[in-house]
C-alpha cells in the first residue's frame, strides 16, 4: 500500500529530474548526497515503484517516475502559491519576490527601476534572473519564478499578463549610410538591406521582423549577435544598419560611439514591455503594483 510523500521527497525527485546527478542535485536542496539519496529511496519505498535508474554513468527517469516528477512540480508550485498568499496578506512586497528580465530589458530598465523599488518597498527580498524568454517562461510555469519582464507579443498561453507601456524601435546606422536621409523613413525601406539582427531565440528579432512587416528573405543579414552591444559594434564599423529600442538608447547604449538613430515614420514600429505571471497565482494585485512601479521612469 502506498504511502503519502513528504514536501521534502518530491523536492529531491524533482531536483535530480532537472539535474540528472545526485550530486548536483543534492547541492542544490543544500543537503549531502546520502541525505538525498536516502530520501529519494525512501519516496520510492513509500509509493512501491521504482521512479529512478541509477548507474554509474546516467540518471534517468522511469515512466512513472516522469509522471510523478510532473505532478510534484504542480504541487511544490502550489504549495509555494500558498506560501506567497500568506505573505502577501500583510503589507505587499513584505516577502521574497523572484523576477525574470530579458536581456533587452535588464540593463536599461533595472538600474532606474530597482532604487525606486527597494525604497519603496524596503522589505522585500528580491531575486532577479536574467534569461531568454523561452527559458524564463519554463521556470515561471515550473514555480521558480513568480514573474516575468518581457516584451510582447510572445507566447503565454495559461498565463496572465499586463501590458506596461510601448518601446520604440529607432533605425541605427552609420554616419554616411544611405538611408540617414532618407524622407520619409519607412519600414519597407528595409528591403534589400544588410540589417543587423540578434540571433535566433531572442524575442528582440522576431518583435523587430513582425514590427516590420518583414521576414529573413527580405533582406540580407551578413552576421547575427547575441547582444545589443555587439550589433552596435557591428553598426559602428559599417557592416550594416539596425534597430535599437528606445529603451536601449536611453540608457547610453551608443555613448562613445559614431552611430546614429533615426525614428521611423510608422507608428506602429515598436514593441510592448510587459508583466507575465501563472494564471492561479495570489499575488496578481502585488504584480500590478509592480507595474506602476516600473512605468513611473517613463513619466
Amino acid at each position: 500500500m502506498a504511502h503519502r510523500p513528504t514536501l521534502k521527497q518530491l523536492n529531491y525527485l524533482c531536483a535530480v529530474a532537472k539535474h540528472r546527478h545526485f550530486g548536483h542535485a543534492a547541492k542544490h536542496c543544500h543537503v549531502s548526497q546520502p541525505t538525498l539519496s536516502a530520501g529519494i529511496s525512501e519516496l520510492e519505498d513509500n509509493l512501491g515503484v521504482l521512479l529512478v535508474e541509477r548507474d554509474n554513468k546516467s540518471v534517468l527517469l522511469t515512466d512513472i517516475g516522469q509522471e510523478v516528477v510532473a505532478r510534484a512540480q504542480r504541487i511544490l508550485t502550489q504549495v509555494d502559491d500558498l506560501v506567497s498568499l500568506v505573505e502577501s496578506a500583510g503589507k505587499p512586497f513584505s516577502g521574497s519576490l523572484h523576477l525574470g528580465v530579458i536581456p533587452t530589458i535588464a540593463p536599461f530598465l533595472l538600474p532606474k527601476f530597482l532604487p525606486r523599488f527597494r525604497r519603496k518597498y524596503p522589505d522585500c527580498q528580491l531575486f532577479i534572473r536574467e534569461d531568454l524568454s523561452v527559458n524564463l517562461i519554463k521556470r515561471l510555469r515550473e514555480g521558480e519564478l513568480d514573474v516575468v519582464l518581457l516584451a510582447l507579443p510572445y507566447p503565454t498561453e495559461g498565463l496572465d499578463f499586463a501590458p506596461l507601456y510601448n518601446d520604440e524601435f529607432l533605425l541605427a546606422y552609420y554616419e554616411e549610410h544611405r538611408l540617414a536621409n532618407k524622407t520619409p523613413l519607412l519600414s519597407s525601406d528595409l528591403r534589400g538591406q544588410d540589417v543587423l539582427l540578434l540571433e535566433d531565440g531572442h524575442c528582440l528579432r522576431d518583435h523587430v521582423l513582425e514590427a516590420c512587416h518583414l521576414n529573413d528573405r527580405d533582406m540580407t543579414a551578413p552576421f547575427q549577435a547575441t547582444s545589443l552591444n555587439t550589433l552596435v559594434q557591428m553598426v559602428a564599423n559599417n557592416i550594416g544598419v539596425t534597430l535599437l529600442p528606445r529603451m536601449a538608447l536611453d540608457g547610453k547604449l551608443l555613448a562613445g560611439t559614431h552611430v546614429k538613430t533615426r525614428a521611423f515614420e510608422e507608428e506602429t514600429v515598436q514593441r510592448s514591455i510587459g508583466l507575465c505571471w501563472r494564471r492561479n497565482s495570489p499575488r496578481k494585485e502585488e504584480f500590478h503594483l509592480l507595474g506602476k512601479v516600473i512605468t513611473q521612469h517613463q513619466s
